[in-house]
């Protein structure tokens, strides 16, 4: 399955709207990752050229939760799918509000097409809001309580019988500098390869 072909098919093509153009087969996947926005250059993103911006953040932590990785298609390999809640490049420092809701259609679509999904990661707090919207529409409340994330990391939440776990951002500079977020990320990561194992 090409995930860009079927997220269009299912939600529509929309200009600026950036997918991942990726063949994948949708019943290997166990969990996935959902970083907060895409980069400015689709190449430094998770599915872009080989030493990627994210990857270079994103396969640290991963190792340092025990999982063998040196490449995507290593993550892919071992049931984890990497994606972003915001489809469009940041324009400002955050990210507003109408830029979730655009980028909504396309997530919970993307979500749908794993039907063996254990564990949903939502690194940082815009991943965090898309997937509360979400869940605000079929369940008439928020999946994850507005709580921060390091109270909410040992609490087991669920969500239509998946394991949610709220953790850190994984890409960008920050997540170098803030060692403490990266080993608390660090924990999520090993907690939801436990699980997926």
């Amino acid at each position: 399955m090409n995930v860009k072909k079927e997220l269009e098919v299912k939600a529509g093509t929309a200009n600026g709207i950036y997918l991942n153009n990726i063949e994948i087969d949708p019943l290997t996947i166990k969990a996935i990752m959902i970083n907060e926005v895409v980069p400015s250059d689709p190449l430094q993103d998770f599915y872009g050229i080989p030493d990627a911006d994210y990857l270079k953040t994103t396969i640290p932590l991963l190792q340092g939760a025990g999982a063998e990785v040196t490449s995507i298609q290593d993550i892919l390999q071992k049931g984890i799918y990497i994606t972003n809640a915001v489809k469009t490049p940041k324009t400002e420092y955050a990210v507003d509000k109408s830029s979730i809701e655009n980028s909504l259609p396309y997530l919970e679509a993307e979500i749908s097409l794993f039907p063996n999904i254990k564990v949903i990661m939502l690194m940082g707090d815009v991943a965090k809001k898309a997937f509360n919207m979400i869940t605000k529409k079929s369940a008439k409340k928020n999946a994850i309580p507005a709580v921060s994330t390091y109270k909410l990391r040992n609490s087991e939440i669920y969500y239509k019988g998946i394991r949610i776990m709220p953790s850190y951002i994984m890409t960008g500079k920050n997540i170098l500098i803030e060692k403490s977020k990266a080993a608390m990320a660090t924990e999520d990561i090993a907690a939801m390869l436990e699980i997926i194992r």
